[in-house]
This record gives C-alpha cells, structure tokens and sequence, in this order.
C-alpha cells in the first residue's frame, strides 16, 4: 500500500478500513488489559491475529533486527512508517506504530511524525523522551512540550482526515536509567495534562512501582511483558489497572533465541535435533490465511 504523505485527504489516503480499525484501537484501551501483540512482518502480523490477538504493533528493536541494525535510533521516520503502514495492511487489526522518539529534536519533527502517521491510516503510535544517539532524556520541560506538540499534530491530521488516533507518550528514562519512578511519575502526569491518550513507563524497578504508576494518572496504562514482568498473568495486571499490556522486543527477542540455540547446536556440537522443534509448514499456511483474513478483529 502506498499513501502519499504530501495529502491528508481521507478518499485518498485512509480506507474506512483504516477508520473502524482506529475507533476499535480505542476503545480496547476502555474494555480491560488486551494484550498489543508487537510484530515485525506480514507473516508475524497473520500470526498473531489467527491467533486470537486484538490489535497490534510494530517494534523498533524487532523491526531494526530484520534490518541488520541494533536498536534505538537507528531508523529514519520513512521507514518506520512505511514498515507500520505494511503490517497494517497484512490484517484487518488495528495497528499502532513505535515511532521511537519522533525522529528528530525539533517540535516540527514530532509534528511531522505524527501527522503522517494518521494520514497513513494507522491507529495510533508510541513517541518517547529519549534523545538519539545519547540515548538521554529529554529534559522535563522539553519532553512536555514535544508530547504537546504531538497531541496538537494529532488533533490537526484527525480533524482534516475523520481518524481516530491513540497517542501514547512514553516516558522511558527509567528503563534507560536517567531518572526514577517519581520524575517519570511526574512526566506522565504532565503528558496527561496536554491530552496524551494513553501513558507508558518501560520496565519499572518492580510491579509495586507499576502499580503507582497506574494510580498515579487518569488515562489508560501501558505495561511492557518484558524480563521479570514476563512472570505475571493478565489477571495480575487487571488488578492494578493496566489498560494495555505490550510485548515490545519480547517476542522478536524469544525468536531470536531459538535461531541462536540451533546454530550453537549444529556449528559448535554438529548436531541438528534442535530443528525438530519446528511447526509443521501445513500448519503455518492455515494460521496465515487464517490471519490475513482478519478472523481476530470483529
């Protein structure tokens, strides 16, 4: 699918398609935990919806690695779109793209980011306080002001083309280790302020402190299933309050490792039992099709 970025015009850029699919995205956030299944390509994209996911997402590490490239800031916002705009069009779930910080320091770059976006008819998107290459943070008043400037970009690209469109802000110091759970409780608070839709604190120190997270704002929640959050269940997240439950990297990442288990096994110890493991191929051809034809999304 290709849109042009040069127009907002609904008839020629976002199928009705593309609006239930948005109006659906939001309203999950109202209806309990669901889980955003991150993907990487059109095969996982088919995967996940057979499967029984509600919605989906692209992300920067998963889609870098098919590029050669480690993550953080190693993607331009063309791609990035681009990569959004083809998971979308693999199922009829919604999609909401990982857009890391904007792609750019300026307000324009984030403005620019967002309008695109909406204009290429996916659901939503994710934009973080994370400066590239430093992988620093933004300082508290900068990283109010370019969610701001987000949130404006939204309101403008929705107004001109009739989407829905779910913004969450990301306040990823903690994780990255620039700062602690009160400065980012203080930032989600503040993006909550200038009508972020849904808020995210990557990896909290532990499930107490995602906890006051949740508490701390009125707008929905994003958690990461990542690391030692993988333990909990989606009955322990409901009891906090998390709206949203993302699988970043996770899975990519849990690919990657099975990738690595066989060719340890047949390069250092000439062995292939671990290729034993895999699906059937008849199997997989009945979950794509199953996938493409979008039976996940009602």
């Amino acid at each position: 699918m290709n849109k042009s970025s040069s127009s907002l015009s609904h008839s020629e850029t976002i199928t009705p398609a593309d609006c239930a699919k948005a109006v659906r995205f939001a309203q999950l956030h109202k209806d309990g935990p669901f889980i955003l299944a991150n993907v990487w390509d059109a095969g996982t994209a088919q995967l996940m919806a057979a499967l029984g996911a509600k919605a989906l997402a692209t992300s920067s590490a998963a889609h870098a690695f098919t590029l050669g490239r480690p993550d953080g800031g190693k993607l331009c916002r063309e791609e990035a779109i681009a990569h959004a705009v083809s998971i979308n069009g693999a199922t009829t779930l919604p999609v909401n793209a990982d857009l890391e910080n904007g792609f750019g320091d300026s307000l324009d770059d984030v403005k620019a980011t967002v309008r695109q976006s909406v204009a290429m008819g996916v659901a939503g998107c994710g934009i973080e306080d994370i400066q590239f290459p430093t992988q620093t943070a933004y300082d508290f008043k900068a990283s109010v002001e370019r969610i701001e400037a987000a949130v404006d970009a939204k309101k403008t690209a929705c107004d001109e083309t009739g989407m829905t469109f779910t913004l969450t802000a990301r306040a990823d110091g903690v994780m990255v280790g620039h700062y602690g759970l009160d400065e980012a409780i203080r930032r989600i608070k503040a993006f909550e302020q200038v009508g972020a839709d849904v808020v995210y604190v990557p990896m909290p120190k532990s499930f107490e402190d995602l906890a006051t997270i949740v508490k701390s704002v009125d707008i929905p929640v994003n958690a990461l299933c990542a690391g030692p959050f993988t333990q909990y269940k989606i009955a322990d997240f409901a009891e906090i309050g998390v709206a949203r439950i993302s699988l970043g990297s996770s899975l990519a990442r849990a690919v990657h490792k099975t990738i690595v288990d066989a060719a340890q096994q047949m390069f250092d110890g000439a062995e292939f039992s671990a290729l034993s493991n895999g699906i059937p191929g008849s199997t997989i051809d009945e979950l794509l099709a199953k996938g493409g034809m979008g039976d996940g999304f009602e």
